[in-house]
């Protein structure tokens, strides 16, 4: 998303026409979910995607269209036989779009706030009107709303008249629901970004980190070597930082929204790494190793005073169940667990089983 918003931007600084292209609805099985954008230039040219096949084709048409007549447009797609049957994606379930044509100026209040919100990660709602029937609005009417739920901005609309049609459906974004439709408004959710502080910028380190940048994850990299933390080798991180562990970690900034991965070079580093990093409040901890290393680390933790409970939520071994060999196959089935435990409440299906930790009564 980030991408594609600062595309977005970018082309109405520069007066370059677009066409906006957002899925508001979907019902049922669809190659995409409500909240993908796509963006349409006037030589055919796009940023983002809507899924890909015969949809998106059709939509590209109907956006340069839009470019032409400058009229808005929510188009709708059965995905049946009339769209997938080439590409063999008859998902059987329906999208709906919202095409609506931009130009140097347009509302750049509104736009200039979703950059700001996107840029930030702290997460937003927009409330779009899809079907002026069903929800008594008038179509393509925007409401953007902060991480609090507070309304920052509107589109073809007054910031002072928020509908009540609107305020009811909000869902409050600390609920953390995802995106979708009621009574004609679709409301796309974006959760707040989070962070994903990787201690070891080694083989495993540096592979994870590549892949969870492109999944929107925040990356900060820790590691006592300088070689292992320079931008060369990490430039999609956000902080680099080079420094003893033990000074490093226990200043470092973890909030709720924190993932923790543990990779270093090897055992002392990574249970010095858990002791600091394991009861600071992060989301998800998780430590790289064979089941007998982290029973040994889980063993001496227990010594030092951390406590049993603590050590049963922390993830390890680390990963999915792919039958990964490979370091890019590692980093696959790591990063699967991450989008996993963010996107679905902390659930991760396929995962080994847990390292028993001594004096915990049930595992996680």
């Amino acid at each position: 998303m980030r991408d594609v918003i600062c595309e977005l931007i970018k082309s109405l600084e520069a007066g370059r026409p677009v066409a906006y292209c957002r899925l508001v609805e979907t019902r049922g099985s669809t190659p995409q979910k409500a909240g993908a954008l796509m963006l349409v230039f006037a030589d055919g040219s796009q940023a983002g995607t809507l899924g890909g096949g015969c949809v998106e084709a059709e939509v590209k048409r109907r956006a340069l269209a839009v470019l032409e007549n400058g009229n808005a447009e929510v188009a709708t797609f059965q995905l049946d036989s009339d769209y997938g049957w080439d590409d063999g994606l008859i998902c059987g379930g329906r999208m709906g779009i919202l095409i609506e044509p931009l130009r140097a100026g347009a509302a750049p209040e509104y736009f200039q706030q979703l950059s700001t919100l996107v840029e930030r990660g702290g997460g937003f709602t927009e409330a779009i009107v899809f079907d002026e029937a069903a929800s008594g609005l008038m179509e393509t009417t925007s409401y953007l709303f902060d991480e609090h739920d507070q309304l920052l901005a509107a589109l073809h609309a007054s910031l002072n008249d928020l509908p009540d049609a609107i305020a009811t459906g909000l869902r409050p974004l600390a609920s953390r629901p995802r995106p979708y439709a009621a009574h004609g408004v679709g409301y796309l959710t974006v959760q707040p970004r989070c962070r994903l502080v990787i201690v070891g910028g080694g083989h495993v380190g540096h592979a994870v980190g590549r892949l969870a940048a492109d999944l929107e994850f925040d990356i900060w990299v820790v590691d006592d070597r300088d070689e292992f933390t320079s931008e060369a080798r990490f430039p999609f991180a956000e902080r680099r930082i080079a420094g003893d562990i033990e000074q490093v970690l226990p200043e470092l900034e973890i909030t709720r929204d924190t993932y923790c991965l543990i990779v270093t070079r090897g055992h002392h580093h990574d249970q010095r790494a858990l002791y600091h990093l394991v009861q600071r409040g992060a989301r998800y901890v998780g430590l790289i190793g064979s089941r007998r290393k982290i029973k040994l680390i889980f063993d001496d933790l227990l010594d030092e005073g951390i406590s049993a409970e603590s050590l049963g939520q922390v993830y390890a071994p680390l990963g999915i169940e792919i039958g990964s060999q490979t370091v890019p196959e590692i980093a696959v089935s790591i990063c699967a667990e991450l989008v996993s435990h963010r996107n679905r409440n902390g659930q991760v299906p396929g995962r080994p089983a847990p390292v028993n930790v001594a004096g915990l009564g049930c595992e996680r």
